[in-house]
């Protein structure tokens, strides 16, 4: 009886409940995108401003955000995603949607108590000694949580107890015995991702009303170069992967692999024995958040003084991520300040003589940066003396270190695109601008549709041209100018590019933007041709 029921009411879900509320959400979005439609002739109208675009236009592209905003989560994700393709859609347009913040209200701590007892089969009492119900951050899909584990909790799961083990003191070390039977300092703080309830069934009806707009727009002429629905399958793809948490688990431990030895960049090693489809458990990582530097050093560029004593450091950022895409081919796709962090750390603790000695002398080496981090945080209300600490922990011998998280969107380019990628790249090395130009247009996904071939590899000449000139000349080359003049001749040609190919352009245009709030002189281009040409 009780299956027959459930069967039942399964039936009724799929067929009636679920299209209701589909056709519900859909009357919501013709409701907020109608006027937007009806009001695209006001792009016509209006004076044009120093960027060549219409004041109606520009009036046009912040309604479109605006009624984005108000669609939801899954449409702001959307915008954010559409912000990532200059090639697709104009940069003004983009500039206005990459501005959107998912403003979601936190899912009840209910729901996160019952994700969190069904992952380790127990109260949540007997696995925490201390739990924040606050989350730290809410996005569009997930919240996040502050907690502290009881050691104990992992006895069993060895691989999950080496992940928060290090020599790094801080509150919440204890000392354990790991699995060779050594005592060693165990970091019981974690972080936990809980997916929000009903996300996969909202993001589903939205995807679906998506693909159906995508399907309309498909017949207007001007609109077909695009291949929205194929667009819309990219984006669902994306999204749906974001909703299993085992695959941001699964990033984390890889990238945790690639980057073992080195000791300037960091990402949360996850605990992938406890970590479900709905939440993620890691490390978590005590870090000063890197727009807090950003906005440092614009106080510094406003009073006129020098840049911070590691700025040019940060900024260094680039080559970090030169060796993910060259060497790795395995990139963090959501590279903005907010999921970047720093850390401080003493090399002198990590030099293979000193290290060789403290065994000798069964003296351990401890690497107190935690301690650094905290006498930055208790100042970042006070540039000045941020800047003050800062020069005092450069004295004492500190070095930063970069820390990612949210590594749930990663590029890994197939071996057509990275092959593609690196002939690019070797073109524009050798200043060869019209064989780039035909590469794009060659291994483009649509060569047939592309106007005016010869006219753009021409101006791709010109643009490489350009570069060349200013390279001899030893100025400092804005490679992010170059790949957004390049992405405008992308879409006025109707170059269709590679997905991932585009998100690698794109998030070396943010990381330059990143790079040169810190250091003004940093050139990208320069930095990235040894890695390239190796």
């Amino acid at each position: 009886l009780v299956r027959l029921c459930s069967r039942i009411f399964a039936l009724l879900d799929h067929w009636i409940f679920e299209p209701l509320l589909t056709l519900r959400r859909f009357t919501h979005i013709l409701l907020l995108f109608v006027p937007v439609a009806l009001s695209a002739p006001v792009v016509f109208l209006g004076k044009r401003t120093k960027d060549g675009n219409r004041s109606g236009t520009l009036w046009w592209y912040d309604f479109v955000a605006m009624e984005m905003e108000r669609a939801g989560p899954t449409f702001i994700k959307l915008a954010q995603w559409i912000a990532s393709r200059t090639d697709l859609f104009p940069s003004a347009l983009c500039t206005r949607l990459s501005r959107l913040h998912s403003q979601v209200d936190p899912h009840q701590f209910s729901h996160t108590k019952r994700v969190i007892e069904a992952a380790f089969g127990q109260s949540m009492e007997s696995v925490f000694s201390s739990f924040d119900p606050t989350p730290l951050g809410v996005g569009a899909i997930a919240q996040v949580y502050k907690a502290t584990l009881y050691p104990e909790i992992l006895n069993g799961h060895p691989d999950d107890q080496s992940s928060l083990i290090n020599d790094n003191m801080s509150k919440d070390t204890v000392i354990i015995t790991d699995k060779n039977g050594e005592q060693r300092t165990m970091h019981t703080t974690v972080a936990i991702k809980v997916i929000h309830p009903k996300a996969y069934n909202i993001v589903n009806r939205d995807l679906k009303i998506m693909n159906f707009f995508a399907q309309v727009l498909t017949f207007i002429p001007t609109f077909h170069w695009l291949s929205l629905p194929d667009e819309v399958r990219v984006f669902g793809a994306m999204m749906k992967d974001q909703l299993d948490l085992r695959i941001e688990g699964r990033n984390l431990e890889r990238f945790n692999e690639l980057f073992c030895n080195s000791l300037r960049v960091e990402f949360p090693k996850p605990l992938l024995g406890f970590t479900t489809k709905d939440m993620l458990i890691e490390e978590y990582e005590n870090g000063i958040p890197l727009s807090m530097f950003l906005e440092n050093a614009a106080y510094a560029k406003k009073m006129g003084e020098q840049v911070g004593i590691y700025d040019h450091k940060l900024a260094d950022i680039g080559k970090m991520f030169c060796h993910m895409l060259i060497f790795h081919n395995f990139v963090h796709a959501d590279l903005h300040p907010g999921n970047i962090m720093v850390k401080f750390y003493k090399p002198s603790a990590y030099h293979p003589l000193r290290k060789a000695w403290s065994n000798i002398t069964g003296k351990e080496l401890k690497d107190d940066g935690d301690k650094a981090v905290d006498k930055i945080m208790a100042l970042r209300h006070d540039p000045e003396a941020v800047r003050k600490e800062l020069d005092s922990l450069e004295s004492e011998g500190y070095a930063p270190r970069l820390v990612f998280i949210d590594t749930g969107l990663v590029n890994e380019l197939d071996d057509v695109n990275r092959r593609n990628f690196l002939d690019l790249f070797q073109a524009i090395a050798q200043f060869d601008g019209y064989k780039a130009g035909e590469l794009m247009i060659e291994r483009c996904r649509s060569p047939e549709l592309v106007i005016n071939s010869d006219i753009f590899a021409l101006r791709m000449q010109n643009l490489i041209i350009g570069l060349k000139q200013n390279t001899f000349k030893l100025g400092a080359v804005r490679i992010g100018g170059l790949l957004n003049e390049t992405m405008n001749m992308v879409r006025s040609h109707h170059v269709k590019l590679e997905g991932d190919f585009v998100n690698v352009i794109v998030s070396i245009m943010l990381l330059e933007g990143i790079g040169r709030q810190l250091d003004p002189g940093l050139d990208l281009f320069k930095m990235a041709l040894p890695v390239l040409r190796e």
